[in-house]
């Protein structure tokens, strides 16, 4: 029986990489009277649905796709959360 699953995908730039994009904000943010804002950096969220036979195996396959794909491992670090959306029935 092959399961559904919904991948939450988080990319994020390392602590050590500059990320130009979150000075910027944060420098908007300061601009609008936000002087409490001490840091920003920005990411990428991407959801990805996927069949699996099991939630090991999603995993393992996640954990590729993200490290091949989704995220540049040099400078980048990422996380997922797996939920099961349902269950298929047969051969897909």
């Amino acid at each position: 029986m092959q399961r559904k699953y919904l991948a939450k995908i988080f990319v994020t730039l390392r602590p050590s990489v500059l990320d130009p994009a979150g000075v910027a904000v944060q420098s908007g943010l300061k601009q609008l009277g936000y002087d409490n804002v001490e840091q920003v950096r920005i990411g990428k969220y991407i959801e990805i649905t996927i069949i699996s036979p099991d939630e090991p195996k999603a995993r393992q396959n996640l954990d590729r796709i993200c490290d091949q794909m989704l995220a540049n491992p040099v400078i980048e670090n990422y996380r997922f959360e797996l939920i099961e959306v349902e269950s298929q029935t047969g051969v897909i």
